[in-house]
């Protein structure tokens, strides 16, 4: 079991700084300073000077027993933080890669070693029919599916938006949010009462990014595709959450997802002055995919709180209150709404001018 570091751990270590600043010196080498990366080199998780975590911290409790889930993206970063939490609580992996091979392999022995089963499946997620193969081969193997994880995902730095070509826009959507609908489309006939589906979207998705434009709109989609799709999907008993992660250290940025200079400071501008890790994001996921969230899906219409996509991060600003939160783009009289704060500051004024001893 991994070593459990001290809780609110804030900034980083001289060692986590110094493969940080080796991960954007290897990546200057290999595709020079610009803003904008056109060719990305290998994001292999064994590339990087500094490994990211991805070992559970914690015994399992079972909480995911005798249930299968195919999580895409699965051979590194959050990926196979989740793959190795879910192995734990006791779920048989599929493990859908793009290229990487050996880290998929990896991953796969990560979720042996915790005894239960796990195969790999190669394919590129925006393709039409790859949902349908990994679905069938999982399926085939296992028998059954309950749980499926959309984390896979890429980004391409650019910081002016005429340098996004069409080719990239395309591939950019294929992979995010593309490979969604076609991976629910394929499981939807598997999934029985129960079932959860867990979607990653991005803290960018309502804070924005100026050098991601292409991929912020692809997790501000993945936010409308969560909540519309269990809107959708929640009277078949299919629970549908998305995890918004901050900024995490995994292949993605120093492997060719953001410019040198900005890996030589990653995620050092948050509040806690550090990059969070995947295995502290992937309890995320598990909370979500387990039977501890079957009580109201927060796409459920109890209450207006309760429509809110669940949104995690490391970083307290990224975990206010829904009603606290600077997001603008909410529905009219929802948390964050401009008449429901003025409903709100009204209550409190009204409160303030009851006499004393009237309830």
């Amino acid at each position: 079991m991994a070593k459990r570091p001290k809780a609110g751990k804030v900034g980083e270590s001289d060692k986590e700084k110094k493969g940080k600043r080796n991960a954007a010196a290897k990546l200057r080498r290999e595709v020079g300073s610009d803003e904008t990366i056109k060719t990305p080199p290998s994001d292999r998780e064994a590339d990087l000077d500094r490994a990211p975590k991805w070992e559970p911290r914690y015994p399992g409790s079972g909480r995911l027993d005798g249930k299968v889930a195919i999580v895409t993206g699965g051979d590194s970063g959050i990926g196979r933080a989740v793959c190795a939490l879910f192995a734990r609580e006791g779920a048989d992996i599929a493990i859908v890669y793009l290229e990487n091979k050996a880290d998929a392999a990896e991953t796969a022995a990560i979720v042996e070693r915790e005894g239960r089963r796990a195969i790999t499946i190669k394919a590129d997620v925006g393709k039409v029919k790859a949902g349908e193969t990994i679905v069938a081969q999982t399926v085939k193997a296992f028998g059954r599916l309950d749980i499926l994880v959309n984390n896979a995902g890429e980004q391409h730095p650019a910081e002016d938006i005429r340098d996004i070509s069409a080719a990239q826009l395309e591939r950019t959507f294929a992979t995010n949010i593309f490979g969604m609908f076609y991976l629910v489309q394929a499981a939807l006939p598997h999934l029985g009462k129960g079932a959860a589906i867990v979607n990653c979207t991005s803290v960018t998705m309502y804070q924005g990014s100026g050098g991601l434009l292409d991929y912020s709109a692809t997790k501000g989609a993945i936010t409308a595709f969560t909540r519309s799709l269990s809107e959708n999907l929640i009277d078949k008993g299919i629970r549908v959450n998305a995890v918004a992660p901050g900024p995490i250290w995994t292949p993605l940025n120093p492997r060719g997802g953001a410019p040198a200079e900005k890996v030589a400071s990653f995620g050092e501008s948050t509040p806690m002055k550090r990059p969070g890790e995947p295995d502290e994001v992937a309890p995320c996921f598990l909370f979500l995919a387990c039977d501890d969230r079957r009580l109201r899906p927060p796409q459920s219409r109890s209450t207006p709180r309760s429509r809110a996509i669940w949104r995690q991060s490391l970083h307290p600003r990224h975990a206010w209150p829904q009603s606290r939160r600077p997001y603008r783009c909410q529905a009219a009289g929802a948390p964050g709404d401009w008449r429901h704060r003025r409903r709100r500051r009204a209550h409190a004024q009204a409160d303030r001018d009851r006499p004393a001893g009237h309830g």
